[in-house]
């Protein structure tokens, strides 16, 4: 079984929806990927939405502009929904930003930054690891990951000078 649904309003969402799925294997976590548009498909979405938790444990849910997707899943199912805002050219991705975040009380959507979809994966797997403590070590693993990459950079900026180490990133 999976246990997370990634699902987004459009296969143009694809590109940064994928980067959730990219954490999610990297940490492996099962999950399946689908379009479903809310708006030009409701039916399919509600049943969706509907059967989710028999499916999933999480839904990662991307939308971009008015952005329903993610507050219609969390309204409509009990499990976790975590929302990602997707890129607008007309507002720059605020207006999706504000769609999922400004959620009426009791419909809560867990909301990364515009695009942020390696986060939804990463939080995700956090909600999972709260009953999975080999998850929960996988995750610390790549936090520690993360924190030598950092150093890495620090140790190189130190090296051979800050100046240096701008040229060498352009």
């Amino acid at each position: 079984m999976a246990r997370v649904g990634i699902v987004m309003g459009s296969d143009s969402d694809l590109a940064i929806m994928a980067k959730a799925a990219e954490m999610l294997d990297k940490l492996g976590i099962a999950y399946d990927v689908t379009v479903i548009s809310a708006h030009r498909m409701p039916d399919v979405f509600f049943e969706y939405a509907k059967k989710a938790e028999e499916k999933y444990d999480v839904l990662i849910a991307g939308a971009g502009g008015a952005a329903h997707l993610p507050g219609m899943a969390a309204a409509i199912t009990p499990i976790p929904v975590i929302g990602v805002p997707i890129h607008t050219k007309a507002l720059d991705g605020v207006d999706s930003l504000y769609s999922i975040v400004q959620m009426p009380s009791g419909i809560p959507v867990a909301t990364v930054a515009i695009n942020g979809a390696a986060n939804a994966g990463i939080l995700a797997a956090k909600i999972l690891s709260v009953a999975d403590p080999v998850l929960r070590q996988r995750i610390k693993e790549y936090s520690e990951e993360l924190k030598d990459g950092v150093l890495a950079k620090k140790e190189k900026i130190e090296a051979v000078g800050y100046e240096a180490y701008l040229k060498d990133m352009k």
